[in-house]
């Protein structure tokens, strides 16, 4: 009998502990989309970085309390904890420092090469101007050398 009576006990806290963390959940999940629509008649940028950031930090809280508990991370050991853990912060560590890295590659290479210059600023017009001037230029030129080979021949 007391087997039967510390089943129920120990359901009952586990049904506690659910409702719990179900409430927490759907409260976060309603400060989150109270946080994003309000955001939408924001204009001022840093208001709107600085609510993205709370929002950000409230999707984390709940990642932290569905790993937790419905993962049931929560009652493990530190040590298994650490393997599941660690290795997610370096993975967004990485892919942090990468996707910084190709950002800033892609902007200092028009300070340090001044003869480079990205293709998506150049202007169309621009090229077809040049090209067309290169041309003109190419056709006068032989015409010149058509004109000095036609030229008659003296002989001495």
């Amino acid at each position: 009998m007391s087997h039967t009576a510390t089943h129920e006990d120990h359901s009952a806290e586990v049904k506690k502990e659910v409702t719990k963390v179900t409430i927490i959940l759907s409260v976060l999940t309603i400060i989150e989309l109270i946080l994003g629509f309000y955001m939408m008649g924001i204009e001022a940028a840093g208001t709107r970085l600085l609510i993205k950031g709370t929002i950000v930090i409230l999707m984390l809280a709940k990642a932290f309390y569905i790993v937790a508990y419905f993962m049931h991370l929560k009652h493990e050991v530190k040590n298994l904890i650490m393997t599941v853990c660690v290795p997610l912060c370096i993975f967004f560590w990485f892919i942090t420092a990468f996707l910084i890295d190709g950002n800033s590659f892609r902007n200092l290479r028009n300070t340090y090469d001044p003869h480079f210059k990205e293709q998506s600023t150049i202007k169309v017009e621009a090229k077809e101007a040049k090209h067309e001037e290169k041309e003109a230029k190419e056709s006068k030129e032989e015409k010149k050398e058509g004109l000095k080979l036609d030229a008659p021949r003296t002989t001495d």
